[in-house]
């Protein structure tokens, strides 16, 4: 039994993502999943899955009540944008849960030559009260902004003697051309402002 969706396409500071807004939760509130392939999508969530069958469908991101998809370079998302809509639009009308399964946290393993490898979720390093003061400033003060992109950052680690906080990227924000302006100019002045012992803010994209 179908029932009423609404789905609208919002543009992305990355110009290969678009996010795709339901008006209703597709997870649940800070649950946030991305998959870089669609062996990543499978039994973890059909939607991702289903979407992967596009042929230039190349990543998913899902958290709250929106899909960010990133394309690759073959199409432009004037031709593309209606049809992915009205795709999600359908495949939500009848499939209630778009997420079965969150991957387990990995820890980060180390980068390879290439500088492709990625993980789905990688777990924070929360050791002390200065950690989890960092996490609740991004989580008030810059997840939502970020969100409104299309994207989600996590504070992966603080090194208490460089004062480097390093952050995770991801949807929108993992590979965007202005994410390093934002990240610089927004994020580490906010940091800083509010922790002076913060020196610089770096990115990893998961």
């Amino acid at each position: 039994m179908s029932r009423p969706v609404t789905i609208y396409a919002e543009m992305t500071p990355n110009p290969n993502t678009m996010k795709f807004v339901a008006d209703h939760m597709l997870v649940n509130p800070g649950d946030v999943v991305e998959f870089l392939s669609a062996l990543d999508a499978k039994g973890n969530s059909t939607l991702a899955e289903a979407l992967f069958n596009f042929p230039f469908v190349t990543r998913i991101f899902i958290t709250q009540n929106f899909v960010t998809v990133y394309k690759n370079n073959l199409v432009e998302w004037s031709d593309i944008s209606l049809e992915l809509r009205e795709f999600i639009r359908e495949w939500l009308s009848v499939n209630e849960e778009p997420v079965q399964n969150i991957p387990e946290l990995e820890i980060l393993e180390t980068v390879s030559e290439s500088k492709q490898k990625t993980t789905t979720n990688i777990a924070p390093v929360i050791n002390t009260e200065m950690d989890q003061k960092i996490v609740d400033l991004i989580n008030e003060y810059i997840q939502p902004a970020v969100e409104q992109d299309g994207g989600a950052i996590h504070f992966q680690s603080f090194d208490t003697d460089s004062g480097q906080v390093t952050v995770i990227l991801k949807g929108s924000c993992s590979g965007c051309p202005s994410s390093t302006a934002t990240l610089k100019g927004g994020v580490e002045n906010l940091l800083k402002t509010h922790i002076p012992e913060i020196t610089e803010v770096v990115a990893l994209n998961g």
